[in-house]
């Protein structure tokens, strides 16, 4: 038998350069030389990232929405891969605090929320459907029970030990929380996410009750801020008046406020021109304010006049405040008329009245308070007032009530006489009263600015009024002034509108009512 012969692997041949691979050793890597140029070629760019794309073809989802795939998502820009790459932080962000919120939270019934703290880009595209519900929405809401709960038209639900009635104190604190809903917007009532309120009906009373004032106390600030004016404003009523006057041509202009006082405002304006009344180049416009805060307390000057007597119980108390503007219109004219200097009436528009200004291009005549007079200039001043408060209680039958050295200017070498809104006849049930303290204010004024010839109070009550108290002391004084009042009161009631029991001993005016 032949032998057989097997056949082995071929000798290597021998040669120049040869050398012998061990088969496990590292492969050599052969570099294949190119130029510059097919560095910067695009065309060589998108192969090695075609090759890329091949070695790895889409990333090992870890958690769900945690990590981004690559399958339909343009890279071309480098906005979109950085806007790419921000999301996924944040998502990764989002995930560890959800993580951190439930480990702090543990089983605890008050939770605290970490969402406000969440990543939420403009640009996140999301893969749920358009139907789906925000997040917000699908927390469990606080103000509910977990599970409806409805009390049977019985007024019960239940049965033995586990019956619940519409009494429930569970059932009606969280009805209660939920009902705090519907209080005003500009009631606070806070947040009460993650806890399960219960609100008894005392507490909740109590806050609705809060509430309702709350409401109505904005309302009233709203409406005084809306129909009131202010400091050196107006509101807009009385704006749309002024502009009423403006457009008829009888005030060309307005210029400022000159004035402020607790009853009204003042302002300069330009007189414009009318076809039946001459109006002054310069004009004051006093408009009363519309709130009621002065005037509930000086009622006493206008219920007890008989001119507005009828009037005032009938009036709101919003009209009440037209009528002072009327009442000092009625005082100047009758001033005007008996020659006494005071600003002549142009024209009444509600709670506005026009006057001519008691100045000169715009700045206003200085208050005898203010000026500063000589000593011969200030004699002359007392005698003028004196003067004037005899022809107003003789001649207009009327007392100031109001006199002071704040209330008379000095203009053109001579006392003017404004604010004469709270004036009264002298039959007024205060009449007299009003008279004794504007003789006290006069002449302590005066008195006090040197000047020798003043009378005393009392002695120029009995000048200008031509009564004869004969009084030793004030008290007394007094006590006969408000016995006249009383008589004269008594008389009035009885008769009328008719001459007073007692006259003047001087052939002054009788006193009316």
């Amino acid at each position: 038998m032949d032998p057989v012969e097997i056949a082995g692997p071929p000798a290597p041949i021998a040669g120049p350069g040869w050398q012998q691979k061990c088969p496990w050793s590292v492969p050599e890597s052969t570099t294949i030389p190119c130029s510059l140029a097919d560095v910067m070629s695009e065309e060589l760019a998108k192969e090695l990232q075609q090759e890329e794309e091949n070695a790895f073809p889409e990333t090992v989802v870890v958690e769900e929405g945690l990590f981004l795939t690559g399958d339909d998502i343009d890279t071309s820009s480098d906005l979109m891969l950085a806007q790419m790459l921000q999301t996924q932080f944040d998502r990764e962000y989002d995930a560890q605090l959800r993580r951190e919120e439930k480990k702090f939270n543990g089983d605890s019934k008050v939770s605290i929320s970490f969402e406000n703290y969440r990543k939420v880009h403009p640009y996140e595209d999301s893969d749920s459907s358009e139907d789906e519900v925000d997040w917000q929405d699908t927390r469990h809401d606080p103000y509910r029970a977990d599970k409806p709960t409805t009390i049977p038209k019985k007024g019960f639900a239940g049965k033995g030990k586990d019956i619940t009635t519409k009494h429930d104190e569970v059932v009606c604190g969280r009805k209660n929380t939920a009902r705090m809903e519907k209080f005003a917007p500009e009631f606070q009532v806070g947040d009460g996410i993650g806890m399960d309120l219960k609100l008894s009906n005392q507490v909740f009373n109590a806050l609705k009750r809060h509430s309702l004032s709350e409401q109505r106390r904005s309302a009233r600030l709203h409406e005084k801020k809306e129909h009131s004016t202010a400091e050196q404003a107006v509101d807009p009523k009385t704006r749309l008046l002024l502009y009423k006057l403006v457009n008829a041509g009888i005030l060309d202009s307005i210029n400022g406020c000159i004035s402020t006082g607790k009853e009204s405002v003042v302002f300069h304006a330009s007189g414009g021109s009318m076809d039946d009344q001459n109006i002054p180049p310069e004009c004051a416009i006093k408009v009363f304010k519309t709130t009621l805060n002065e005037f509930k307390n000086r009622d006493k000057y206008i219920k007890d006049d008989y001119r507005f007597k009828e009037r005032f119980s009938k009036l709101n108390p919003r009209k009440i405040i037209r009528m002072w503007a009327e009442k000092e219109k009625h005082n100047l004219k009758r001033m005007q008329k008996a020659g006494i200097p005071c600003p002549e009436v142009v024209i009444l528009k509600k709670h506005i009245l026009v006057m001519s200004f008691i100045g000169q291009d715009q700045v206003p005549a200085p208050k005898l308070k203010e000026v500063k007079l000589g000593s011969e200039d200030m004699k002359q001043a007392y005698y003028q007032v004196l003067y004037m408060m005899q022809q107003l209680y003789k001649e207009c039958n009327l007392v100031h009530a109001d006199l002071s050295e704040y209330n008379m200017l000095w203009h053109v070498g001579k006392v003017w006489l404004i604010d004469v809104s709270q004036s009264v006849e002298p039959t007024h049930p205060h009449g007299l009263s009003f008279l004794f303290r504007d003789c006290r204010n006069v002449s302590q004024f005066f008195q006090k600015a040197g000047v020798t010839e003043a009378l005393g109070e009392r002695e120029l009550f009995n000048a200008v009024s031509g009564l004869n108290i004969t009084a030793d002391n004030e008290v007394d004084f007094l006590a006969e002034i408000e016995a006249l009042e009383k008589v004269n009161e008594d008389h009035v009631q009885n008769h009328g509108k008719k001459v007073s029991t007692f006259q003047t001993d001087h052939g002054g005016p009788p006193i009316f009512e």
